[in-house]
């Protein structure tokens, strides 16, 4: 598995990325229909106790339902886990988009109580990482992090589901004060 995941890592590298989402798009016929996505993200929604509409939500923005893409660092399938993700969670196959899910709402659900259900500050930490969230005290002025996040957050209100609470970024200077995390 280790050798599949380097090659991937590496012909990703080589071959660059193939479209504006962040991700390799698949060549194979394995793609999922909207019933099969759903059934996925429903059944992993609940096994794990996250918004259903969130965790589509951010399905889409991770991989646009292609359970093959990997993404320019190396990150895997529907909910394009990291390597290291993926090894946490014991996957057979990150490819798999039944296990993709399940654990890529095991770990949502790990930053939304992290985050203290903050939907904003999860999401962030999703794409970011939790460090990284922590350090900036709210959302990282990643630049592929803001639009995630505006992506993600814009497709879940369109379900109807306003995140609370809403928590802005907050201004730390470098090497200087910050306020403390809403967190």
């Amino acid at each position: 598995m280790k050798r599949l995941i380097a090659f991937i890592v590496f012909g990703t590298l080589l071959a660059g990325c193939n479209n504006d989402n962040g991700y390799i798009p698949s060549t194979s016929a394995g793609a999922l229909d909207d019933s099969t996505l759903h059934a996925l993200v429903t059944q992993a929604a609940r096994d794990n106790n996250v918004p259903p509409a969130l965790l589509y939500a951010m399905l889409q923005a991770e991989s646009g339902g292609n359970p093959s893409a990997i993404s320019r660092d190396g990150a895997m399938g529907l909910m394009q886990l990291m390597p290291a993700t993926a090894a946490a969670c014991h996957l057979q196959s990150a490819f798999d988009p039944r296990e993709n899910v399940e654990c890529g709402a095991s770990y949502l659900a790990q930053m939304l109580g992290r985050f203290k259900d903050n939907v904003r500050l999860a999401v962030a930490a999703y794409n970011a990482g939790p460090n990284a969230v922590a350090q900036y005290h709210g959302v990282p002025p990643f630049p592929e992090t803001q639009v995630y996040v505006t992506r993600v957050l814009d497709a879940y209100e369109s379900a109807g589901i306003t995140p609370l609470p809403a928590v802005q970024s907050v201004a730390c200077v470098p090497n200087g004060p910050c306020p403390a995390p809403p967190y």
